[in-house]
């Protein structure tokens, strides 16, 4: 896992609306460098602090830089300083993650909300929706998709918005990630076009076994015993849950590779996000599931991280 503050997004984001209560703010590009120089000697990473000045202030990446050429501008901030201040201070002090204070994390061309209980979307798991789109079949429609283990939703809003025409399910076992991906779905009017189900894996899509073109996941896996060394600003607040892939990471894994023949369609894509290093592995156990052509595929790093392999057959 990665830190969860990062490199601002090049597009610009569908933002979510401000922070209830709060109130805008208007300063110098001096003041505010100097704010930023007096909150970065308390500590921190000063990537992390742009972050919160972006999602938190509405001070985008580009803007902060400018400042340092033009100090005597003024710049607009969502937040007064003192908001801002006593978020930072709070994660200092607490590791909660910056997304949980603002409420909202920046994913592909989107400003998601996220809370506590939800894992936080990652950059790389952008690269499974891109993936879905570069191998379908040439002529062949993706109809029916699954997203197993959605947390926030991000995977399912990505599929429904970019194959519109097309039928999602939502597969969740926590109740507070259920409810938050429910909202996001809402938030997008997507409500119609992607299904939420509760339970664990392929389980709750039992009706459509058989059916799906496409199925992707982001499960846990992560092994048990090196969850302790995680940053705590990891380890400490998001949820287990969507962490603990069991003693070896392939707990959650094993079991969605398990059943890929029978819910998959003749045909169909079952794409997967793992752990760096777990690759070998996967690619064994998809080929022990039945299923054909796995592939492995590199993460922003150029680690592998994402399998893919597909049902036999063709509709």
């Amino acid at each position: 896992m990665v830190s969860p503050a990062g490199t601002p997004p090049i597009a610009a984001p569908i933002s979510a609306p401000p922070a209830p209560g709060s109130e805008a703010l208007t300063v110098t590009g001096a003041e505010l460098l100097e704010w930023r120089r007096r909150l970065l000697a308390q500590g921190g990473a000063a990537t992390d602090l742009d972050w919160l000045l972006d999602l938190g202030g509405g001070l985008r990446w580009s803007q902060l830089q400018s400042l340092w050429c033009h100090p005597q501008a003024t710049v607009r901030l969502d937040r007064q300083l003192e908001s801002l201040d006593a978020l930072w201070r709070r994660h200092l002090h607490t590791h909660e993650p910056l997304q949980y204070l603002v409420g909202r994390c920046p994913w592909r061309d989107l400003e998601l909300p996220v809370a506590p209980g939800v894992l936080i979307p990652r950059q790389e798991t952008e690269l499974l929706v891109d993936l879905a789109l570069e191998l379908r079949r040439p002529g062949r429609p993706i109809a029916c998709w699954a997203d197993l283990g959605t947390g926030s939703g991000c995977l399912a809003i990505a599929l429904a918005r970019s194959l519109p025409t097309s039928q999602g399910f939502a597969v969740e076992a926590s109740a507070e990630a259920l409810a938050q991906a429910g909202a996001n779905l809402a938030r997008w009017d997507l409500q119609r076009q992607v299904t939420l189900l509760a339970g664990d894996w392929w389980q709750p899509l039992q009706p459509w076994w058989g059916g799906l073109d496409l199925v992707v996941s982001n499960p846990p896996y992560i092994p048990s015993a090196t969850l302790a060394g995680l940053e705590p600003v990891v380890r400490d607040h998001e949820p287990r849950q969507a962490l603990d892939g069991g003693p070896d990471g392939l707990t959650a894994l094993r079991s969605i590779m398990a059943g890929a023949l029978q819910a998959l369609a003749p045909g169909g894509l079952l794409l997967l996000e793992h752990h760096h290093d777990q690759s070998e592995a996967v690619g064994e156990l998809l080929r022990a599931a039945g299923l054909e052509r796995p592939g492995v595929h590199a993460d922003l790093e150029g680690q592998a991280r994402f399998a893919s392999a597909w049902r036999p057959g063709a509709r």
